[in-house]
């Protein structure tokens, strides 16, 4: 029997154009799809091999019922050394429930673009940052922020203006990425047109990032990695 990976959808939408619990599928484990953000929660994690957190509108420090309950899940799931993976709002609620609400905070202005981000020595010997490189070229946009600063986190990424973009908690097999490595070229454009407005808003030039569209084929090494960690049964 494939490994069963919980997919917890924090947005609007079950899923985005990016299709990630198709692409968790297609690199062979079985995906349970929950929309979290309409208050569908397993009553039970006993029959899960790791659980991945999507994006969200929302940010981890609000006071809305499926962000609490989600943060008893994250816990619980910790303590239960059940993989996990959060990108975006996933990788801050990770944060918030792991490290301290206080681990989150709202920038004074938004980070969005292609950025090919420092990634850090530690990066070389982890379970999903080993084919990273020096460099990972990612979109990110973001908002909100996942501070640095603290004991249980090991940083494996970052960029001049957001010093943690992809993190690892303590010894176990749970990262936060800030940016969307999901996002491949075909579906990036139609991505950037569905958020247009939003994305104006935050300062982008949507038609040069459209232009820009790019494969992040290296970024896409910590999905198909994180998946590895669920198949392997592995946990440190």
């Amino acid at each position: 029997m494939p490994e069963r990976l919980l997919y917890l959808g924090n947005g609007p939408k079950l899923e985005t154009v990016a299709k990630l619990g198709e692409r968790f599928e297609c690199l062979g484990l079985e995906v349970e799809r929950r929309w979290a953000y309409a208050g569908d929660f397993p009553e039970d994690l006993g029959s899960y091999d790791g659980i991945f957190l999507s994006g969200s509108p929302h940010g981890a420090y609000e006071n809305i019922e499926f962000i609490k309950r989600e943060h008893d899940l994250i816990a619980e799931a910790a303590e239960r050394d059940l993989p996990m993976l959060g990108i975006c709002f996933g990788s801050q609620i990770l944060a918030s429930a792991l490290c301290g609400r206080d681990q989150v905070f709202r920038r004074s202005r938004c980070e969005i673009g292609y950025m090919d981000l420092p990634v850090t020595p530690e990066a070389a010997n982890d379970a999903i940052g080993a084919e990273l490189g020096a460099h990972v070229r990612m979109f990110v946009w973001h908002n909100d922020e996942v501070r640095s600063e603290h004991d249980d986190m090991t940083i494996l990424a970052y960029s001049d203006d957001c010093p943690n973009q992809i993190w690892r908690y303590r010894d176990q097999c749970i990262w936060g990425i800030q940016g969307h490595p999901e996002i491949d070229e075909n579906q990036a454009p139609i991505w950037f047109e569905e958020n247009r407005k939003r994305m104006e808003k935050d300062g982008a030039d949507v038609d040069l990032l459209k232009a820009q569209a790019d494969p992040a084929l290296s970024a896409k090494t910590m999905l198909s990695r994180f998946a590895d960690v669920l198949k392997s049964g592995s946990r440190n």
